[in-house]
């Protein structure tokens, strides 16, 4: 029996929790950068899922390697070895330069975990009082949803009737160095940031901040933690969003595109120094570093790489780039970007983004609206030019509408 739409949305609101307001599509597969809905109708993905779909929906090769080993081994726990986790870490570490690999499972998961990591390091090894370390963040961040993320989120909405919340952390403004310079302190052990702020509209800092973040990080012995979760593994048009200012991160944070999409994974990635210092029984998850996951995410890299599509964002973001500059729109305040991580951020006066989300989606085009006036555009990485000049005619007409 085939459901409508209205059958599904309803039964959502009916059961669901009203956490989210997504766009009123329901997809029921996808190939590439495509994706169907239930009535057939098909459109080019213009979010990837937030960055977890960079290999494109469904690829193949992933596939295969999630089928073979789902009927091989799934699940051991950490309890024992598998034979699938030396080789994600063998694979992962080379790829990225890391020395240490913790596997968690969601984004948030790998936030916490590098939080309790660089505490724990900065009592261990450091020397800061226990209970004093402090962790510096930067005002409209997001690092996830879990209660001791979200008490440093500088989002009303995502801290209301939630506290109380830990201590611990310093909020100064991203992309003023002065600031991070003014805010450490002896017992500061890191500075958590995004490369670029994703869910506050793709906020991209000044050129050369991150160089002086660490040689301010360096100087005061503090680890900065890059959180890639959505920057990371191609989506900036480099492996890791850091290449673009020649530097280092002493943790780098993984999730979404690790899987490509299929299955759940993140990574904390370190020094022996940080993540050296645990020991069995103080960190853990059931799930984390189960061989299929490993087996997907050693998968998802090697065709990120083998397909060349860090270098495709690359091209294909600067042919979408400079496509949007060139809209001629009342509506259009600003356009940003780097590789395929996009926005443009329309005028207050033009109304709620979401409403040109919905008239985009009329035309064949799913993108997603942040912060009331900003619409996202993160195609997958695997894109082609003709694609992006389709995508960007959509763009064109819709923004040139009166939707206020």
């Amino acid at each position: 029996m085939n459901r409508s739409v209205t059958d599904f949305l309803a039964t959502e609101a009916r059961l669901g929790t009203y956490n989210y307001e997504p766009i009123g599509v329901v997809v029921s597969r996808g190939e590439g950068v495509f994706v169907w809905d239930t009535e057939g109708n098909r459109y080019l993905d213009c979010l990837s899922a937030y960055s977890a779909v960079n290999q494109g929906h469904c690829h193949p090769k992933i596939l295969a390697a999630m089928v073979q080993q789902a009927g091989r081994l799934t699940l051991t726990s950490r309890a024992f070895h598998n034979d699938q986790l030396a080789p994600f870490y063998e694979e992962l570490a080379q790829l990225t330069g890391s020395h240490k690999v913790l596997p968690m499972n969601s984004g948030a998961e790998a936030v916490e975990s590098a939080i309790k990591s660089v505490r724990k390091w900065g009592y261990v090894i450091k020397g800061v009082p226990d209970g004093e370390a402090e962790i510096i963040v930067c005002a409209n961040n997001f690092h996830g949803r879990t209660l001791g993320i979200v008490g440093f989120s500088t989002d009303p909405e995502t801290r209301k009737h939630f506290g109380p919340f830990a201590p611990g952390f310093k909020i100064i403004a991203f992309g003023d160095a002065d600031a991070l310079e003014a805010a450490i302190t002896p017992n500061t052990v890191a500075f958590l940031v995004e490369p670029i702020q994703g869910e506050a509209g793709v906020i991209i800092p000044p050129a050369g901040y991150f160089a002086r973040v660490r040689e301010l990080c360096t100087a005061h012995d503090v680890m900065l933690i890059l959180d890639e979760i959505q920057t990371g593994l191609g989506r900036t048009g480099k492996l890791l969003a850091e290449q673009h200012e020649g530097i280092e991160a002493d943790v780098t944070l993984l999730g979404k595109a690790l899987s490509g999409g299929f299955y759940p994974v993140s990574a904390v990635l370190s020094n022996n120094d940080v993540l050296g210092t645990l020991r069995p029984g103080q960190h853990g998850s059931t799930f984390g570093g189960n061989p299929l996951a490993c087996a997907v995410a050693r998968a998802a890299l090697r065709v990120l790489v083998e397909e060349g599509m860090i270098e495709n964002a690359a091209v294909q973001g600067v042919r979408f780039l400079d496509g949007l500059k060139k809209i001629r729109a009342n509506t259009v305040r600003e356009v940003r970007g780097r590789g395929l991580m996009l926005a443009v951020e329309l005028h207050p006066e033009a109304g709620r983004a979401r409403r040109y989300c919905e008239a985009l989606q009329a035309r064949g085009l799913l993108a997603k609206d942040t912060h009331e006036h900003t619409i996202r555009i993160a195609p997958p990485l695997v894109i082609t030019g003709d694609q992006v000049d389709w995508a960007l005619e959509q763009i064109d007409a819709t923004l040139k509408q009166d939707l206020s």
